[in-house]
């Protein structure tokens, strides 16, 4: 079965930089998008019931709709979605989203840089770490 990751991003470039580098870093997994915490939710809801979670949620905290740490709250009071490992991947770099999402149960947060090199570089590792080095317990396994 095909290892999935989604990535809730609503920007444009965004989404196409973090896929490409993943991909071209042979992250050997399918990447989901979807804009919102809304059709994030959704998407979660319908992957379920059909046994599919994705391995990794890589969530922005700036999104229309329904922002990150909304949708963070509601992934982990969710036990279909609670040992989903969600990492928060924003260009905020105010303490107070930092502790709100770690507070909410984020596994991981990291900052967008600036620099395309080492924005390159950060995504490279997330996908490696979540999918490559991680060893989830079975809980965490999706059916």
């Amino acid at each position: 079965m095909m290892r999935r990751i989604l990535l809730v991003e609503d920007n444009a470039d965004d989404i196409e930089l973090t896929r490409s580098v993943l991909q071209e870093h042979r992250v050997d997994a399918r990447i989901e998008v979807v804009e919102d915490g809304v059709e994030a939710l959704a998407y979660l809801s319908a992957a379920a019931v059909a046994g599919e979670l994705p391995e990794l949620l890589i969530v922005d905290l700036n999104l229309p709709r329904m922002g990150g740490l909304e949708l963070l709250r509601q992934v982990r009071a969710d036990s279909r979605f609670r040992h989903l490992p969600v990492v928060i991947l924003t260009s905020s770099i105010a303490d107070a989203d930092v502790a709100a999402s770690y507070e909410l149960g984020a596994n991981s947060y990291v900052r967008k840089p600036v620099d395309y090199d080492e924005f390159v570089l950060a995504a490279r590792k997330l996908g490696e770490y979540w999918l490559d080095i991680n060893h989830p317990s079975s809980a965490d396994t999706p059916r």
